[in-house]
């Protein structure tokens, strides 16, 4: 090269935005009774299909006891409107969700679904406040 020819290397850089992120809305997490509740329904699932055999194979391969299971499984017992409901809660935005699994135990005692609705309003108004 020679001393004469120059080359000339132009950079262009995108205009400078502002960087500040939109604040986003929190939306929170899908509470855990509703998983279980999802979780119960694909236990019946596969059972009726005869993927697993019984308990005992869904405890195993979900490495939980099989008490656990039956817990999960109890949810079923529930009235259809009441899962349906356990299905739909709003998303938990705190740690803690007001609707659990334990608390529910007394509703799915009740073979009743008219005293479940009852005993299901009451828990839950008692857990909202």
């Amino acid at each position: 090269m020679t001393a004469e020819s120059k080359r000339t290397i132009v950079f262009t850089l995108p205009p400078k935005r502002d960087w500040k992120r939109p604040k986003r809305k929190r939306v929170g997490r899908l509470p855990r009774v509703a998983r279980l509740m999802a979780l119960a329904i694909r236990f019946e699932e596969l059972l009726r299909d005869g993927t697993v055999k019984d308990f005992a194979d869904l405890a195993r391969l979900g490495r939980v006891t099989r008490a656990r299971i039956s817990q999960i499984m109890a949810l079923l017992n529930l009235a259809p409107d009441l899962q349906e409901r356990l299905l739909f809660l709003e998303p938990a935005i705190c740690w803690r969700d007001k609707v659990s699994e334990r608390i529910l135990r007394e509703v799915v005692e009740e073979p009743s679904w008219a005293q479940q609705r009852r005993i299901f309003g009451e828990v839950v108004s008692k857990a909202t406040r």
